[in-house]
């Protein structure tokens, strides 16, 4: 989230779309409530089904499910065409003015720079315009042909109303209503908040969803204010704290990255990190990321990282492409990986196409689950019956199973959507022989290092020289392993401005991450978390709920990275002259000599606004600005463009007769899985997979009260498309995709419209995701067995939203 969920109150608007907050995040969606009740907000859903959110909602617009970027692409164009946009806001705060070099350019589908044997660009030719001095050039009277803000108009002008219309299904009055409620927040004092979840994420486009989502919200000015935002909606209890922490395989903490095959040495490394300014006087904050990544190194080699072995980067892998989860089980079934670590995820149900997964599984020597409960991936070679039909003799894979513990059972922090780490103490004691997470990983590494001592290695070092300071070795605390992310000082860190000023002695927790220095006298595990524990101690423990502004910044409730700010880029909430937008909604101002207000100023603290090239207050950006037009960052382009799902009832109705530019034509896609996607000629309807508010993904099948609640595997179908294929409430139906078939209950419901797509009919089948073959719930069969093996071009998160199947009676 840029914002938090308190915040939501502070909205004019609510726009839910690829997500079904009332349904999946029910105790969040109450600020929404909030919001309707004091604020008098209005509540707009945009999705395939009439859910939970849209029985609560003040309008309702149906899509097809994978359209969204056609969708929120006529939106833009709405904006543009019909001057709906906030300008003083668009001008200052966007690179709405910069001006794109002569090399850019995009033909029928297609960005400048594909490269059709690879899937993939050289972005290149995405890239500014550069002066003399290689700062980017601009036209403030965004005038110019190859400004982005004149690129936007014509790239979006294609998205009318009627053509979204018929590659969405949304009816023209329908959609043009929710254009209309939109726009109304452009104007300063309104704001629109945006609420999405795994709806957007989960799409061979969902990045680029996403982003345009954020385009739509910076043309109206809605970034950095109250109530406005894009606000992701994470769902399990800690998966944004996992994210922060780098769980991803070219990610290190807190939003730093491997070094690629072509980056052998430091100062490789640090060029495409350490950005420089793309406008005179900015701040380009990433300029810090030596301080970032040689106080974590610090952190996990200690004395072992020194200058003259550039702070041990060659301890660290350098990857030759991503290592994501499509990918690990496509090196299973390669035959190249022969054992997995499994950690707190469960692929047979999680991961797509079920039978991939069970087949790479099939093939390791080994695999090890860390989990409290048994999964179907501990099952996996298991026969129960069609739910799972493995020859199990055939299967020689050895699992160890190690039990761990849940969240109750456990002491620490966890990150809910809105950046906020709680800290939250144990209620029980695990039961048996099972041991939490860090306790299970500090075991295997003793044991590890231990035969790396006695055997040695090709490499040892990085093994062999990791800082291991915990009291119990074999137990590293929270408490221990929350200080080492916050950081501490190494040695006295004094202002660079007078260094007679000691800002920490040696050994003290470090106050935030102003005091890193990349000299190696401080060390923290995870920049963005540093003030989290500090020297006067655990600020995620706070739990003070004064709220002085009556704006929902509750200060001293918990802790908040970056720096305890609850709303991102909030010198965004005033004007360019420093005075809010809009006294009623107003976050931070300059008072004349100091920016200060609600929260805690995402800006240069002394930056006068009234300085020429003043301080933007996008400062994680090169440019200063918020980026309409993304010139690098993205695998597959520098504008939203709507690409068909991989399985999709239609053609590209954007790119007519470019077969290259149906879907996204920068999505990996692995040998044998493009042969496996399915045809509209042997599966015509539209599925996708969801949640409900009764389960917890596959966790509670295992909660009795849960199982009685929900029992029963169902799938949801329209009216219409029950009729015609002869299906009554209550039958058993059989749904197949490519890849496999469930069968469950049918649900015949007026929830699901049926839609008319480019003049055709368009039904939807809604698969909900919580069973599987392991649990107290009657058993069932798992949806990703159905689900297509792509994922997002950028994130590589799968395609669970949108796919092909037929429907029958069982």
């Amino acid at each position: 989230m840029t914002n938090h969920w308190v915040d939501i109150r502070n909205a004019d608007l609510v726009l839910i779309m690829g997500g079904n907050a009332a349904e999946a995040h029910p105790c969040g969606f109450k600020w929404v409530i909030e919001a309707k009740k004091h604020n008098r907000a209005k509540l707009v859903v945009v999705d395939p089904r009439f859910t939970r959110s849209a029985a609560m909602a003040d309008y309702y617009a149906p899509l097809r499910a994978g359209s969204d970027i056609a969708f929120l692409g006529g939106v833009i164009n709405y904006l543009l065409a019909h001057d709906r946009i906030q300008h003083e806001y668009v001008r200052a705060y966007t690179n709405a003015s910069f001006i794109v070099g002569e090399g850019y350019g995009f033909d029928n589908g297609l960005f400048s720079g594909y490269d059709e044997s690879k899937r993939r660009y050289d972005i290149a030719s995405w890239g500014y315009e550069l002066d003399e001095q290689g700062y980017a050039r601009v036209d403030p009277t965004l005038q110019h042909e190859r400004c982005v803000l004149q690129l936007m108009r014509r790239h979006y002008a294609r998205y009318t109303p009627e053509l979204v219309s018929r590659i969405t299904g949304t009816p023209q009055e329908q959609f043009l209503r929710v254009c209309e409620a939109i726009a109304e927040t452009a104007a300063p004092g309104k704001a629109m908040t945006i609420l999405y979840a795994l709806g957007w994420t989960q799409h061979s486009t969902g990045s680029q969803m996403i982003r345009a989502g954020a385009i739509v919200q910076l043309l109206l000015g809605n970034i950095g204010v109250a109530g406005g935002g894009m606000n992701a909606l994470r769902g399990h209890s800690n998966i944004q704290g996992l994210t922060d922490l780098g769980l991803l395989s070219n990610s290190l903490t807190g939003y730093l990255s491997l070094a690629t095959d072509a980056e052998q040495d430091l100062a490789g490394y640090y060029k495409t990190r350490a950005l420089r300014p793309l406008r005179p006087n900015q701040v380009s904050y990433w300029q810090n990321y030596p301080k970032f990544f040689v106080s974590l190194q610090k952190a996990w080699w200690g004395d072992a990282a020194t200058a003259e072995n550039d702070w041990a980067f060659h301890y660290l892998p350098k990857i030759d492409k991503l290592y994501d989860v499509l990918q690990a089980f496509e090196l299973m079934n390669q035959g190249r990986l022969n054992g997995y670590i499994c950690q707190g995820f469960n692929p047979v149900g999680s991961f797509p196409n079920k039978k991939k997964i069970v087949a790479g599984l099939s093939k390791l020597k080994f695999l090890v689950t860390i989990d409290p409960l048994a999964t179907e991936t501990a099952e996996f070679w298991r026969a129960h019956g069609e739910f799972n039909a493995v020859d199990s003799a055939a299967i020689q894979t050895t699992v160890f199973r190690l039990p761990g513990t849940c969240f109750a059972e456990e002491t620490g922090s966890l990150t809910n959507s809105g950046r906020w780490l709680q800290w939250h103490y144990q209620g029980a004691e695990p039961p048996g022989e099972a041991r939490d997470d860090s306790a299970i990983v500090a075991e295997l590494f003793q044991r590890i290092r231990a035969l790396y001592a006695a055997e040695g290695g090709a490499f040892p070092d990085p093994i062999l020289k990791l800082t291991w300071p915990y009291r119990r070795p074999r137990k590293p605390s929270p408490e221990e392993l929350a200080m080492e992310y916050n950081g501490k000082a190494l040695a006295d860190v004094t202002d660079p401005k007078d260094r007679s000023k000691v800002l920490a002695r040696a050994g003290e927790q470090l106050s935030g991450f102003g005091q890193l220095r990349d000299d190696g006298s401080t060390a923290c595990g995870c920049w963005l978390f540093a003030g989290a524990w500090t020297q006067a101690g655990n600020q995620m423990a706070r739990r003070d709920t004064s709220d002085p502004h009556g704006m929902g910044q509750t200060l001293n409730w918990a802790w908040s990275w970056p720096a305890n700010r609850r709303i991102l880029y909030n010198a965004a909430s005033a004007a360019p002259d420093g005075k809010p937008w809009a006294a009623a909604h107003r976050i931070v101002q300059w008072t004349g000599s100091a920016w200060a207000g609600t929260d805690v100023p995402d800006i240069t603290p002394d930056a006068d606004p009234a300085l020429p090239d003043r301080v933007q207050p996008f400062i994680m950006t090169s440019e200063g600005t918020a980026r309409l037009f993304a010139p690098s960052g993205l695998a597959d382009g520098p504008l939203p463009e709507h690409y068909e799902p991989f399985e999709s009832p239609l053609d590209n109705l954007l790119h007519p007769g470019n077969a290259k530019a149906r879907a996204n034509p920068a999505a990996r896609v692995f040998k044998g899985d493009l042969e496996a996607f399915g045809t509209a000629k042997d599966f015509p309807f539209v599925a996708t997979s969801y949640r409900l508010t009764e389960h917890f993904h596959y966790w509670t099948k295992n909660v009795r009260s849960s199982a009685i609640l929900q029992p029963q595997q169902f799938v949801e179908i329209g009216e219409e498309l029950a009729q015609a294929r002869g299906i009554r409430n209550g039958d058993w139906v059989k749904v197949s995709s490519n890849r496999g078939f469930i069968k469950a209950v049918a649900l015949v419901t007026q929830r699901i419209p049926r839609l008319t797509c480019d003049g055709r009919a368009v039904d939807t089948v809604g698969l909900p995701n919580h069973w599987g073959f392991v649990g107290l719930a009657r058993p069932g069969y798992l949806v990703n067995t159905l689900t297509p093996f792509v994922g997002d071009a950028n994130a590589q998160t799968p395609e669970f939203k949108s796919f092909l199947v037929s429907i029958e009676k069982a």
